[in-house]
């Protein structure tokens, strides 16, 4: 499997990981340059040389993969007899320079509803590295020619075609997925919001809509679905940030999509300790 099939192989399966690549070679080394290993939790894809380089390496990388917020890093290695290896003795008469690139499980979006607001709202947010998934029951709305505009994004696209059950899908979202509900019927709304409170392991929970619509859909939440009052404050409405009231469809996703960045900082700043440990960047293993 090429480096590249790996990292999208972690990417699909929304594991971190690590890319190791040979960054400086000088002298006599198992690999030239440009060698890359791709190391995840449990499976390695790849090779930089084998021996202690490689060994060395992937144990650096698992260190960073349990970190929260792990940084790029280089690792020396000198190859000769003098050094003290932690895998055995590698003796090639070189000196390699080792690059680990953490791979982060990106944040996860979906959009229910991709009307003139959530296909603003999409163009913004695929311009941004996270899995972005796109559901409508209007096949019109989902076609290769409307979402043309979305041909360049930098997010993953995942686009769901559901004719009756939107909700259905809330099942398979990943874990953590953010969830932005912003259909044209409002019947479908309150069948997501009702669904969504349901479901387990979902991120924020976000509903388009007026103050009188949140009053009625409380009401039926609470009453027709039995959810308590906690429970029912997991959905924000209004989404976005309170000091952009334009009403513009643009304007909106502008509002929501800065919403959901601050999110995403917010979730950032919260795994990172408050102390962390030191780090060794140049090892000359």
């Amino acid at each position: 499997m090429t480096w590249v099939a790996a990292v999208s192989r972690l990417r699909a399966r929304r594991e971190p990981g690590v890319l190791v690549t040979v960054a400086t070679v000088r002298g006599h080394a198992p690999r030239k340059a440009g060698a890359k290993l791709v190391v995840g939790q449990t499976e390695t894809w790849g090779s930089i040389g084998g021996g202690n380089i490689e060994a060395v390496a992937i144990d650096r990388a698992r260190e960073l993969i349990g970190q929260a917020d792990p940084e790029t890093e280089l690792m020396e290695f000198a190859l000769n007899d003098k050094v003290t290896n932690r895998h055995g003795v590698q003796c090639c008469g070189g000196a390699v320079t080792v690059l680990l690139e953490p791979l982060p499980v990106v944040p996860a979006v979906a959009l229910f509803g991709v009307g003139h607001v959530g296909l603003e709202l999409a163009r913004i947010l695929a311009r941004h590295n996270l899995d972005l998934h796109l559901i409508d029951t209007r096949p019109e709305q989902l076609t290769e020619e409307r979402l043309g505009v979305l041909a360049d994004s930098v997010a993953q696209l995942h686009v769901h075609h559901t004719l009756l059950l939107p909700e259905e899908v809330l099942a398979e979202l990943p874990r953590g997925t953010h969830v932005l509900i912003m259909t044209h019927d409002h019947a479908e709304d309150a069948a997501l919001c009702d669904t969504a409170l349901r479901t387990a392991d979902l991120g924020s929970i976000g509903l388009i809509g007026s103050a009188a619509k949140w009053s009625r859909f409380r009401q039926r939440l609470a009453n027709e679905g039995g959810h308590d009052a906690a429970t029912i404050d997991r959905i924000k409405t209004p989404i976005g940030l309170p000091e952009i009231t334009g009403k513009e469809p643009a304007t909106i996703a502008v509002s929501v999509a800065a919403d959901l960045l601050l999110t995403f900082e917010r979730e950032r700043q919260q795994a990172v300790p408050a102390v962390a440990p030191a780090v060794t960047i140049l090892s000359a293993s």
